[in-house]
């Protein structure tokens, strides 16, 4: 009852962002939809008549369905950009099979005796098809376009991470969280525009067959208006920020930068964090959430906005471990201690240029690192039936190096196998993989344990005073206390969010801080 009583609040605070998101993925659907339905019939028509070929194209139809959504958006973005244009071909493409398959279906179970009658009574190959197959055909072609609408709006979710809007900017931005109510908000709507469609479409299906013609050229009108629901205006500003689904909604991102710096005239876009760089370095947005350690921010000539009113706490890197581990194999301790301390802003820095635009293989990175700190030896050969240790990271760069130096270490010093876990995803999966006992251990930031983890009060927060060491202080008693695990002592660098702007643009508008970007949004 609870979550659900914060459901309906965040839904009532949200009513104006919600409807908006509503209406974007009604119009990605609908889109989809169309070009799916005005190359899908033909195509299976066609294929009625020459069924030879109708191998070859479904079973290309069906590769296309099996591609994964976000591999197959991420193949996009080079070709197409960010925005709808990626997520419409995507949808597009997932709605071919279904469409095509029954079209052919349908025009193929119609009995061989009324055609033959047809053309008995002097009618033409297309009087045939348009008078008597396709009417008949029609029952079964509507189930496919009720499959492709059903399959496009639950895909439509996937839409939020290439800025094209949807519900599931909500989804997204709740798994980033760890905030249930966040994910509720966007998955229950895109459950229920889902019933919806296939209601509707089903009432269609049942119709006699007259009706159904007429109702069906009804749709193709529709269709196109319902798409357009995607064009109608929206917030415009001077400079158009790009933002990753977690900044846009946790406490120390996007919502403290408004209330501090006054950026309430800043029009923003949702991307999946591996893209908001790229939208950047090709100039579709102006500013962009990022890292201070990012290695892109030397490779794509990025400036560092100042956080002038230090709206950002401390994000020092900080291996976080189940104390079972260490209590097991007390030689883990003074090995995973090699790293304290030894890593530098500046050297992270240039540890994620190599691996985000030098594209070396982070295990060579972290080798390479080890060697010039004098700490690399070569791997022991653990014996079989070794224990293994699980070590985690998150998604990108920055996590893989470090989890190959820990792995490097371990194999290096102890008999012990390791096991690495790479690419899971956001915060919410790596800290319940370790506290579940999935992985052993991966490195974590004080800030994101603090404010998207332990999610204490203002006034904790304030207490703490943006300092590190209390900072991590109350964190690591904290993750004692809940969830009995263990943060060692910090690598070294400080990771912190920034905000970035092209240097080029940055520096014509004289824009060096957040509050330089906020008095040049207000002029």
């Amino acid at each position: 009852m609870e979550t659900l009583s914060a459901l309906f609040v965040f839904w009532r605070e949200q009513a104006g962002k919600l409807g908006e998101q509503t209406l974007q993925h009604i119009g990605l659907t609908a889109g989809s939809l169309l070009l799916g339905v005005l190359l899908g019939v033909p195509l299976g028509l066609w294929l009625s008549r020459r069924p030879r070929w109708a191998p070859a194209v479904l079973g290309l139809a069906g590769v296309l369905q099996t591609v994964p959504s976000i591999a197959l958006l991420g193949f996009l973005i080079p070709l197409l950009g960010i925005g709808p244009k990626p997520a419409i071909f995507a949808l597009f493409l997932y709605s071919l099979l279904p469409i095509i398959r029954n079209t052919l279906a349908g025009i193929q179970g119609v009995p061989p005796a009324v055609v033959e009658a047809a053309r008995g009574l002097g009618l033409t190959d297309a009087q045939v098809l348009r008078q008597v197959e396709l009417p008949l055909a029609l029952p079964v072609l509507m189930a496919g376009i009720r499959t492709a609408t059903v399959i496009n709006v639950g895909v439509a979710t996937l839409a939020a991470y290439v800025a094209a809007g949807g519900l599931g900017e909500f989804i997204f931005g709740g798994i980033a969280l760890n905030n249930p109510v966040m994910i509720l908000a966007g998955a229950l709507p895109a459950a229920g525009l889902a019933l919806v469609f296939d209601a509707l479409l089903g009432g269609v299906q049942r119709l006699s067959t007259r009706r159904l013609s007429q109702v069906g050229t009804g749709l193709l009108v529709a269709l196109p208006l319902l798409g357009a629901l995607y064009l109608l205006p929206r917030a415009t500003g001077k400079l158009l920020a790009g933002f990753s689904p977690e900044f846009v909604g946790r406490a120390d991102g996007l919502p403290s930068l408004t209330k501090t710096y006054g950026l309430r005239r800043l029009p923003s876009v949702v991307l999946a964090p591996a893209l908001v760089y790229e939208a950047a370095r090709h100039a579709e947005v102006d500013v962009i959430d990022g890292y201070s350690t990012d290695g892109r921010i030397r490779a794509y000539d990025l400036r560092v906005l100042r956080d002038d009113r230090r709206v950002f706490p401390p994000y020092y890197a900080v291996p976080v471990v189940r104390p079972a581990l260490l209590q097991q194999h007390p030689e883990l301790a003074p090995v995973l201690a090699r790293l304290n301390g030894l890593i530098s802003d500046s050297a992270m820095t240039n540890l994620n240029y190599r691996a985000d635009y030098l594209h070396q293989d982070p295990k060579a990175i972290a080798e390479a690192f080890l060697r010039r700190r004098g700490l690399w030896r070569a791997p022991r050969a653990a014996a079989p039936g070794a224990p293994v240790v699980r070590l985690g990271s998150k998604i990108f760069a920055e996590q893989y190096i470090l989890i190959e130096m820990y792995a490097a270490l371990i194999r290096g010093y102890t008999d012990l196998a390791v096991q690495t876990k790479t690419g899971l995803g956001g915060t919410t999966i790596c800290f319940e993989a370790l506290r579940t006992g999935a992985i052993d251990l991966y490195p974590e930031y004080t800030g994101t344990g603090l404010l998207v983890l332990l999610q204490p009060t203002p006034a904790v927060v304030d207490s703490l005073g943006g300092q590190p060491a209390a900072v991590l202080g109350y964190v690591r008693r904290e993750f004692r206390r809940r969830y009995q695990l263990e943060w060692l002592a910090p690598l070294g660098f400080n990771n912190t969010y920034a905000l970035l702007m092209r240097q080029r643009q940055a520096r014509q508008l004289g824009i060096a801080s957040v509050s330089d970007l906020g008095h040049f949004l207000r002029q």
